[in-house]
């Protein structure tokens, strides 16, 4: 008995649950990944639904194209300012108590937006639902933190991540159905079966994982703002850049307070009685490696298909559906690659499956850049699965990095770091991707056109570097051969400036290999033995 006592009370210890709850329904490990898989298939499926659903929204709501845009940018605003935040108060109050009020929140505003009739009620409850959003994602990886032994995390993360990129690929199909035989509303109303099933599933099996009861000190309400503010603005930031092609005053001038309220958070830190991010969560050299090999591969994820889908429909001239057909190789690597990745990290540690990850990463960034007009189905599919051989090891080997590296009392900051860190590399992925094929645009057609001896007006000479920078063709208004003319020299400008953005994604996927070398050999320390130091 006393023994049996004695190992309960070490699992507990641990981060994991008692052996008891372990045999019935509640605290079930498998169970407890079935219920946070669902909750992250709804949060995950809305983020690449809802913008298949953006023109009909526009149309509908009489929208511009600057308001219709908010729509998904006062989500992601929302989300990116809450999640470390949010995985802070899931390690004080409770993970299943913050993913019960996410999944709650997130479905109501779910229903809510679909029964808007106005572009600012739609705005404004984007915004509500992406702070229940933010609630959610740091306490699945929470929760699975405490139900899995911190050895035994490979394969769940495995799966939740097999889940998220299946979520994530199936969304524009959904969503195209939705909106062309229903309406768009229906991409929200979705979200009601899903969340459903995520509140009675998290009720009946989910076990209350609160790592610092007891715990008497102040939230740190004043750290709260002041990096929600920075990350907002840093996001804010990129976005303008992603939005415009290129850095203008107003980006300056987002960064630039980003980048103060950031170094005032760090000083903050060390200061405060209670810190939201205590320092000591760095210490550990594998939770920071994790942290930049996320980073790295989010700047790769984000930042490459934002240029690509222009290459695909605007150059090769492919319809949304084909374009996800030459896609799809990306997509069922990650999913089915994910568990082999798990296993392999379970043999050898994450260091070798994170590096070895990133490195293919690079080489098949350094494949798609060298697409060009007349490159055919098997090259383009060939590269996207290169590319998702790539990102399941990191995927995985990183998430275990950040999550297994931290003090099992952190588990919720742990995971806001790590979807921050998948938010910050996205947002600076496709920044920098945008602009400098704009900037290259801006810089080479010109004299390109001059050369050929096509001259256009200041006027036209902006809008044809605009449509330069997204892959079409400017107009020429004039005989078939200067048209002729234009298309071929635009097309030339933007696969020069897409292979430039493409070789800057391989370079930080390097960059990232690199950082993966100082993860240290071997496994992750139990968490009974000094979890969060390296061996």
């Amino acid at each position: 008995m006393s023994g049996a006592t004695g190992h309960t009370a070490a699992a507990e210890q641990q981060g994991g649950p008692p052996a008891a709850v372990r045999r019935g329904v509640r605290g079930h490990p498998w169970l407890t990944l079935l219920t946070l898989s669902v909750g992250a298939m709804m949060v995950s499926l809305d983020g690449t639904i809802v913008t298949v659903a953006q023109p009909a929204m526009q149309a509908d709501l009489g929208a511009s194209l600057t308001g219709i845009q908010w729509v998904t940018n006062g989500y992601l605003l929302a989300v990116a300012a809450l999640l470390i935040a949010a995985g802070r108060l899931g390690d004080r109050y409770g993970h299943r108590t913050v993913f019960l009020i996410g999944a709650a929140g997130f479905t109501a505003t779910s229903v809510a937006i679909g029964a808007s009739g106005s572009l600012g009620w739609v705005i404004g409850l984007r915004v509500l639902q992406g702070v229940f959003g933010a609630l959610m994602q740091p306490a699945t990886l929470g929760l699975l933190r405490t139900a899995f032994p911190a050895e035994k995390l490979n394969m769940p993360i495995a799966v939740r991540s097999a889940v998220i990129a299946a979520s994530t690929a199936a969304g524009p199909v959904v969503g195209g159905l939705l909106v062309e035989h229903a309406a768009w509303s229906w991409v929200f109303f979705l979200n009601v079966p899903l969340g459903a099933l995520a509140l009675v599933l998290g009720v009946v099996v989910l076990r209350d994982a609160r790592a610092e009861q007891g715990r008497s000190g102040r939230l740190d309400l004043l750290g709260m703002a002041v990096l929600g503010g920075a990350l907002c603005l840093f996001v804010g930031g990129l976005a303008t850049v992603a939005d415009r092609g290129r850095p203008d005053a107003r980006t300056t001038a987002l960064l630039a307070a980003a980048l103060l309220l950031g170094a005032f958070f760090t000083w903050w830190e060390r200061r405060a009685d209670d810190p939201l991010v205590p320092p000591r969560i760095f210490r550990s050299v594998r939770f920071t490696v994790g942290v930049l090999t996320m980073l790295a591969m989010s700047f790769v994820m984000f930042g490459a298909p934002f240029v690509l889908i222009f290459y695909l429909q605007n150059v090769l001239g492919l319809s949304p559906a084909d374009s996800g057909i030459r896609v799809l190789g990306l997509t069922l690597l990650m999913i089915v690659g994910a568990p082999p990745a798990a296993m392999w990290i379970s043999r050898s540690g994450p260091r070798a499956p994170v590096v070895a990850g990133l490195l293919v990463t690079a080489t098949a960034m350094c494949a798609l850049s060298r697409l060009d007009a007349q490159s055919g189905t098997l090259q383009t599919t060939l590269c996207f699965f290169l590319l998702g051989l790539g990102f399941s090891p990191v995927m995985v080997g990183a998430t275990k990095l950040v999550i297994g590296s931290a003090p099992v009392e952190l588990s919720g900051v742990a995971g806001g770091m790590q979807q921050t860190s998948m938010q910050v590399g996205g947002s600076l992925g496709t920044a920098v991707a945008g602009a400098l094929v704009a900037a290259h645009t801006a810089s080479a057609l010109p004299g390109r056109l001059a050369a050929e001896g096509v001259v256009l007006g200041p006027g036209a000479l902006d809008e044809a570097v605009r449509k330069v920078s997204v892959g079409l063709a400017p107009e020429a208004g004039a005989v078939d051969a200067a048209q002729a003319a234009l298309t071929r020299i635009g097309q030339t400008v933007f696969l020069e400036g897409m292979q430039q953005a493409l070789l800057a994604t391989a370079a930080v996927a390097a960059l990232g290999a690199v950082a993966g070398l100082f993860a240290g050999r071997g496994r992750a320390a139990p968490p009974g033995s000094g979890e969060g130091h390296d061996r």
